[in-house]
This record gives C-alpha cells, structure tokens and sequence, in this order.
C-alpha cells in the first residue's frame, strides 16, 4: 500500500540511527517514538498487554512524540524518569520495555 502522508515509517527512520527499547536507553538518551506495542508476560505487569498498552499512550507515549530519559532509581536502575514531549512520567523498567524509540544519535 502506498504511504501518502509523506512521513517516513519506522524502517524507514531507523536508517538514520539505532531503534531501542526504552528500558534500554541510558540516562540522557534522546530520541522519538517510533512504536509502542505491549508484548511483554501479561503476569510481568500486572495487567494484561492491551490494559498497559492504553495506559502508555494515556500518558503520552506516541508515535512521534520526543522523549528524554532524566533519571533512574538507585536500586536496579528501576524505576526511570523520562520527558514525553512537556510531560514527566516515572514508569518501570519491565513497562518501558514496550516502548521502542529511535535515538537521535547512535550508540558507539
């Protein structure tokens, strides 16, 4: 099907630099949104995946929004802090899992 937006999709962007996880980011990763999909253990979260995938883009998790990792706790590295757009959000590791991101520069 042809893509008439203009926009380029994921594979498309991911040319231009590395797609990760957000848990996988480190703090000061900059980048945008280019996926989320709940996919993980439905028993890992507590709720199952379409539960925890509404509640992510309630919070601003979309596609194309800029995001910013901030902080992460001291034990585990859990929970982490990150800036969706104007937006703080704390949320845990095994959730952010769910949300992938295109750097805005690759990771060396």
């Amino acid at each position: 099907m042809n893509d008439i937006s203009g926009q380029p999709g994921p594979a498309a962007l991911a040319v231009e630099g590395v797609v990760v996880r957000l848990s996988a980011a480190d703090v000061g990763a900059v980048g945008v949104i280019v996926d989320v999909r709940a996919e993980s253990a439905p028993l890992a979260h507590g709720v199952d995946v379409h539960e925890l995938q509404r509640r992510l883009l309630e919070f601003g998790f979309v596609e194309g929004a800029r995001i910013e990792v901030l902080h992460e706790g001291a034990i585990r590295h859990d929970p982490i802090a990150v800036r969706v757009d104007d937006t703080r959000v704390a949320l845990r590791r095994r959730d952010a899992e769910d949300v992938f991101i295109l750097l805005d520069t690759p990771r060396l």
